[in-house]
């Protein structure tokens, strides 16, 4: 752990250098994304699930359904729940054991985008007011992590929950028939929501860093928007940022978001 810090470190300086004139190590402008791959149907035992590469970045998602009580303040709608797992062959920071924090705040700011956006149609998914509704899973695994993995868990989230289908369901036996689908969609709307961080490092922003960029970020925002309408915003990090540098971001989000949306819309169709 110390090890790779002090590798970053090194490099900070360099790389906040090439960032003062808008140069990138791999060549790419600040506003820039790696190559985006997206795989469906990576999963034999999910509902839905996919694939998705950033440069050398690369989750899978994976996506579960099941019959459970809906929520006391909710009961004619189905619940979603996201969890994930940072694991150790993706990367020698992390390690096994009870999930850190990390892996705690991936899963609550992709479980926020989605919730907040209203992507899913939860009041679709009651089978039976205050007593059964479908629970939405989403699982997210870390195969290799060169930076920027919330936003390539975003983008995970959003394909997987596309392809889905919804599992059959005994309702004389109440049981689900896990293995066997139906040939229905989990209800979606038709705005897709995107969940896009920019990072602060030195006095540049920057969006898809690498994982020596990140370690040198000041701060990040994570914004979720669909059509240009802002649903979620998470900040990490300490460092503070200005009402002008916080416009800068939401300039950017929305620049990046009609480039991302235009690579990804024959996936998402």
């Amino acid at each position: 752990m110390d090890k790779i810090r002090t590798i970053s470190n090194l490099t900070g300086e360099r790389i906040k250098e090439y960032l003062a004139e808008e140069k990138r190590f791999d060549g790419r402008k600040p506003e820039e994304f790696r190559d985006i791959i997206i795989e469906t149907g990576v999963s034999k035992n999910a509902e839905g699930s996919a694939r998705v590469k950033l440069g050398k970045t690369e989750v899978i998602v994976g996506v579960k359904m099941n019959v459970s009580t809906p929520y006391a303040d909710s009961p004619d709608k189905g619940n979603l729940m996201v969890t994930a797992e940072l694991l150790p062959l993706s990367s020698p920071r992390f390690e096994n054991g009870p999930p850190k924090f990390p892996a705690i705040e991936l899963g609550r700011v992709i479980d926020r985008g989605i919730r907040e956006s209203k992507f899913i149609e939860f009041e679709k998914l009651c089978i039976k007011e205050g007593e059964k509704v479908w629970t939405v899973f989403i699982d997210i695994y870390s195969i290799n992590d060169d930076g920027n993995l919330l936003d390539a868990a975003g983008l995970g989230a959003i394909v997987a929950l596309k392809n889905a289908k919804i599992p059959k369901y005994d309702e004389k036996e109440e049981k689900v028939l896990f293995g066997e689908l139906t040939k229905e969609n989990i209800p979606l709307s038709k705005d897709i929501p995107l969940s896009l961080t920019v990072h602060k490092v030195g006095d540049n922003l920057i969006v898809d860093p690498t994982r020596d960029e990140e370690d040198i970020s000041e701060t990040r925002i994570t914004v979720g928007s669909s059509n240009g309408v802002i649903s979620s915003m998470q900040k990490g990090n300490l460092k503070e940022l200005s009402p002008e540098e916080f416009n800068s971001i939401l300039d950017l989000i929305t620049k990046v978001e009609r480039d991302i949306f235009k690579k990804i819309e024959k996936i998402l169709k």
